[in-house]
């Protein structure tokens, strides 16, 4: 039996748009779990999400004994037994993943090319990074797209981008987390807006921040990208990771203006899911409910989302979105 999450969100102001977000947990027990092959047996978590020729596959991040991470496969007919390869489709080897490894996928297709944004931390610096594919399991690497200490406004580590499914004026969109150091003195995560003509090279598209910090919100420490975006008629919809200022973290909400990618529509005020079971608040990093990767169940407004517990464990929900415009697009289709 599903267990009840959260209650609906709606919009900041009743003149925009209607959204609304439930979701519930799809098993009381994680999907995936620490394994037997050393790569894998710290952890398995925080998993990208694509549907090919009916079947559900998951890259996710693994993590051996000595904090390495390494991104692997795993496959399932039926989005609840998942089948994980015996060896890892990415694996640190370029200067800036060697020691910490590579992380934290997230990977849409556009044309027949698949393009993967993931973290690279060689243990010093975390800084996004791309890969493309044309089979989900043979990658390429792209390099660092966004360097860590170059922004525009975040002063150091770049990580976890979500590349909105079609262009925008001509352009490719990227929403993505950056760290800035706050006047406070406290170091705090946001996101920015990047933006392409190629989809290799990226370079911030605003001065600040897209998002603004709320202070005592569920996003009060930290704003982080989740899955690709959902182009709906109501705008683009992004569901992304937040953190309070105790760390603990939950999938929300927003919604920007199609035609102006860094202008927010509408907001939603609390997390639609937050750690409850004993596998999302014990682990790793305790307290976590971690979004990455997204699919499409019955209709547009009917997806399964899979996301990492404690740093250690993948699970997935249901997600159920309520617009006033029916979502005409999705990066899983």
């Amino acid at each position: 039996m599903a267990l009840a999450a959260a209650l609906a969100y709606s919009v900041l102001h009743a003149a925009q748009p209607l959204v609304s977000i439930t979701a519930e947990r799809v098993n009381a027990e994680p999907l995936l779990r620490p394994a037997a092959p050393p790569w894998t047996e710290a952890g398995v978590f925080n998993p990208a999400a694509v549907i090919v020729d009916g079947r559900t596959v998951l890259l996710f991040r693994a993590r051996d004994a000595g904090g390495t991470s390494r991104i692997g496969y795993a496959d399932s007919a039926d989005s609840v037994h998942f089948k994980i390869d015996p060896h890892p489709v990415l694996e640190p080897e370029a200067p800036y993943e060697l020691g910490g490894g590579v992380e934290d996928p997230r990977v849409l297709r556009i044309g027949t090319t698949y393009y993967m944004t993931y973290t690279g931390y060689n243990r010093h610096d975390a800084q996004l990074c791309l890969a493309t594919s044309r089979d989900l399991r043979h990658w390429q690497r792209q390099g660092v797209i966004l360097p860590a200490y170059k922004g525009a406004w975040n002063t150091g580590w770049t990580k976890s981008g979500a590349i909105v499914p079609q262009q925008i004026n001509g352009r490719w969109w990227m929403y993505y987390l950056g760290t800035r150091h706050d006047a406070d003195g406290k170091d705090r995560d946001y996101m920015g807006l990047a933006s392409s003509d190629d989809l290799a090279h990226w370079s911030d598209a605003s001065s600040q921040p897209v998002l603004e910090r709320r202070p005592g919100a569920f996003d009060s420490r930290v704003m982080e990208p989740g899955p690709p975006p959902l182009m709906t008629s109501a705008g683009i919809l992004l569901l992304y990771n937040g953190a309070d200022d105790r760390l603990v973290y939950g999938p929300g909400w927003v919604l920007f203006d199609k035609a102006d990618p860094g202008r927010v529509l509408a907001r939603g005020d609390k997390a639609f899911l937050v750690p409850r079971l004993n596998w999302e608040r014990i682990g790793t990093v305790p307290n976590v409910i971690f979004l990455e990767g997204v699919t499409m169940r019955s209709t547009p407004l009917e997806l399964t989302g899979y996301y990492g517990g404690a740093d250690q464990y993948v699970g997935s929900m249901r997600i159920h979105i309520l617009l006033r415009h029916e979502l005409v697009d999705h990066p899983g289709r």
